[in-house]
């Protein structure tokens, strides 16, 4: 799918992002195929998934165009989304039409830069479909102007320098949106069709949506802590 069509399918739409961390009663790359496929039926246009194996059973499972990523700690950086070559090797092997990766102003491990890793990532593949997934305008401005296919807001209120910030942050996503000339995905905090919503009419290419849609146990303690509040108030 060239990127014209696979833009084209992704605007306006909804796309889930089907992960589960270790810790999560639903880890596991059948369960997060599933997932996926019940996102299709309920017409996403698109999966946002980590890890090479979950990636390879939902492409089995779906014919929709997947947002891929590979999340793993480091010691020297904090940066986890698809943080050096190895995960980009990791996501292109496994099928996924957009690699997105941490496009924040923090250093990746090894003290390598964004630009460097840019950089190292179109020499290997040229042809690859990369989104930046970043926490403030600045970076997404940075990101557009490195070359980068498309913008995610991602990571605003994930970073140490972005965690007071509201979410879900939809000035940041129009700021963005009225620059850039690459489209601008809505993610980060988004909960509700009202917000998604506004996402488009701010000028969003599409939404990406997970927490609240494809994890219960996040889902279950969101309705808890409304109910504890509820009790303790009365």
């Amino acid at each position: 799918m060239n990127k014209k069509t696979l833009f084209a399918k992704l605007k306006g739409g909804l796309v889930v992002s089907c992960q589960a961390l270790v810790e999560e009663p639903l880890h596991s790359s059948y369960i997060m195929s599933k997932m996926a496929l019940a996102a299709k039926m309920g017409g996403a246009v698109g999966i946002r998934a980590n890890s090479y194996e979950d990636i390879v059973a939902i492409k089995k499972e779906v014919d929709l165009p997947v947002i891929g990523i590979v999340k793993r700690d480091f010691e020297d950086s904090d940066v986890f989304i698809t943080a050096t070559i190895k995960e980009v090797d990791e996501v292109v092997r496994a099928g996924a039409e957009i690699i997105a990766l941490d496009a924040t102003d923090r250093l990746r491990p090894n003290q390598q830069t964004l630009k460097s890793f840019f950089t190292e990532i179109k020499e290997k593949y040229p042809d690859v479909i990369l989104m930046a997934d970043i926490s403030t305008y600045e970076e997404g401005i940075i990101a557009a102007e490195l070359g980068f296919d498309l913008v995610a807001t991602t990571l605003s209120g994930y970073t140490s320098y972005t965690k007071d910030v509201e979410l879900p942050n939809i000035e940041l996503l129009k700021a963005l949106s009225d620059k850039l000339d690459i489209p601008v995905m809505a993610e980060g905090g988004y909960k509700t069709t009202e917000e998604t919503e506004k996402a488009i009419i701010s000028g969003a290419h599409g939404c990406i949506v997970g927490s609240a849609i494809t994890r219960p146990m996040e889902i279950t303690k969101h309705f808890v802590n409304s109910l504890n509040y509820a009790k303790s108030s009365q």
